[in-house]
């Protein structure tokens, strides 16, 4: 058993930043001589390009222009059917109107009076309705469906 404390078995961070100096050295030492091995680069000029924003625009300008003019071509086309429509219809109604003339209605004849006659058709006979037997009972009795009181009422009688 040991008591003491190990240096050894434990790092410190006073070490672990120096391993990491020590790399960052070694790495910035090789960038450095591959730096010096390559040849200068000369300056170049970038190249010209062309942006077709100019073309986009006149051609939109263009399509804008022949949905515009579409768009009032047929609101002209609908306000001219609307006209023509209506045209038809009002001459319809005065073609309607000269036929219709108003007639009145013929006047009755006063020196022959109308007289009903009576018709020459049987008259309905009514029947009785049917409740079952009829003759066996009287009407209250059917009525109130208490048979027995029938036979009180008039055995009482």
């Amino acid at each position: 058993m040991c008591t003491g404390k190990s240096s050894h078995t434990k790092s410190s961070p006073k070490n672990k930043v120096e391993l990491k100096d020590r790399a960052h050295d070694k790495t910035k030492a090789a960038a450095a001589k591959n730096v010096a091995k390559a040849p200068a680069k000369e300056n170049k000029k970038p190249l010209e390009f062309k942006l077709h924003s100019g073309e986009r625009a006149v051609k939109r300008a263009m399509f804008n222009y022949t949905v515009a003019t579409n768009y009032y071509i047929t609101k002209l086309q609908k306000k001219q059917e609307e006209r023509l429509q209506k045209m038809i219809e009002e001459e319809e109604i005065r073609m309607l109107r000269k036929e219709m003339v108003p007639k009145a209605q013929l006047m009755p004849f006063f020196d022959r009076p109308f007289l009903p006659q009576r018709s020459s058709r049987r008259l309905t006979m009514p029947k009785e309705p049917s409740f079952g037997n009829v003759n066996s009972t009287c009407w209250t009795c059917v009525f109130n469906n208490q048979h027995y009181l029938y036979h009180i009422h008039h055995a009482h009688a």
